[in-house]
């Protein structure tokens, strides 16, 4: 079962290390990690993605809040759990298919960020579910190059994960 962890973190160097290290040394493992400096420059970010069941979990968050360097810990279920992934794609695609691509960035809503000759470079933001579905739309034309990001995840509503 995977789980998404949001850990707030002084941004200092180092910290991304001690965090994921943590994770190696266990041998749990990372489906998903992203970091990015929050509304305050002081505190970053890191939502991790991870396979294990309830029992991993619990052992994962003990062991985080025993780092240094971490503010706050939570585990965002499914039903409070804002999440989105970007994916860029460049793919094959000669001026004759352009029409085709054009039309599957539209009813995906992706952008077209690039086109040249042969390839043309398409991004989308939005669930893994909607980024997974584009992929597989985009597959047949040929991926010359993809990149995605990790998950990135906030606990909806009013309520802050720092607060809460």
């Amino acid at each position: 079962m995977k789980h998404t962890i949001s850990v707030l973190v002084e941004n200092n160097a180092g910290v991304l290390s001690r965090v994921s290290g943590l994770f190696a040394r266990r041998g749990y493992n990372i489906h998903s990690l992203a970091v990015g400096v929050t509304e305050d420059e002081n505190i970053s970010r890191i939502t991790i993605v991870a396979e294990g069941d309830d029992y991993i979990l619990e052992q994962i968050e003990k062991q985080l809040n025993k780092l240094i360097d971490v503010i706050k810990v939570r585990s965002l279920s499914a039903d409070e759990l804002l999440a989105r992934e970007l994916v860029l794609a460049k793919i094959n695609c000669t001026p004759a298919q352009r029409g085709e691509v054009i039309a599957i960035a539209e009813i995906t809503k992706a952008k077209i960020s690039d086109v040249c000759s042969g390839a043309m470079t398409l991004e989308l933001s939005g669930n893994i579910n909607t980024i997974n579905t584009f992929v597989e739309l985009i597959k047949p034309f040929g991926i010359k190059e993809m990149a995605r990001t990790g998950t990135l995840a906030m606990q909806k509503g009013e309520t802050a994960t720092v607060e809460g």
